[in-house]
């Protein structure tokens, strides 16, 4: 199992209100070699800015395409032991949401995490001879607050910690078994 972290860019697609304002795109990416260029709607004559990540996914990847490329491996080392992090950034409004949590219906609009919970339990039900114990955070870090998007009170601001051991962590956490 890799230990590397990667990088991934996902575009979402002009909403309404910037079609209102008649915004128009300014990003094409490569999905296969993972570029994202950004021209200067300013200066459009101008060379595009070119970003090279480990995967680049246009409006019109969906999120079963990214789980498979991208989270997939990931959650399937879960099943073996390992400790994953998926971990989404971006400012407000640019389907961080989306991709992780999706939509319920219909179901291919589904995000991530219940993409990867259906994925691990599958795996736990048709294993045989093993016993399974899963723990799991949802958290969200927002104007530097921490809250637990998987407790009672996903408005309770939590504390990070620093531990000479263990590093930062996030104080009260409960994780959900």
């Amino acid at each position: 199992m890799s230990e590397s972290v990667k990088v991934i860019v996902r575009c979402r697609p002009i909403n309404t209100r910037e079609k209102d304002l008649k915004c128009k795109c300014v990003v094409s990416m490569n999905g296969a070699k993972g570029q994202c260029s950004i021209v200067n709607p300013a200066d459009e004559k101008a060379p595009p800015k070119t970003f090279t990540f480990d995967g680049a996914y246009f409006v019109d990847s969906t999120t079963e395409n990214i789980y498979a490329d991208i989270a997939y491996p990931l959650v399937e080392g879960v099943t073996e032991g390992y400790n994953g992090t998926i971990f989404a950034y971006g400012q407000t409004g640019c389907g961080k949401s989306f991709s992780m949590q999706g939509i319920t219906d219909p179901a291919s609009q589904r995000g991530i995490i219940p993409r990867a919970f259906d994925h691990i339990f599958e795996t736990i039900s048709v294993t045989e001879g093993c016993r399974f114990l899963v723990h799991a955070s949802y958290l969200e870090i927002y104007n530097e607050d921490v809250r637990d998007l998987l407790g009672k009170d996903a408005k309770q601001k939590l504390d990070l910690k620093e531990h000479p051991e263990k590093g930062v962590y996030v104080s009260a956490v409960p994780k959900v078994q």
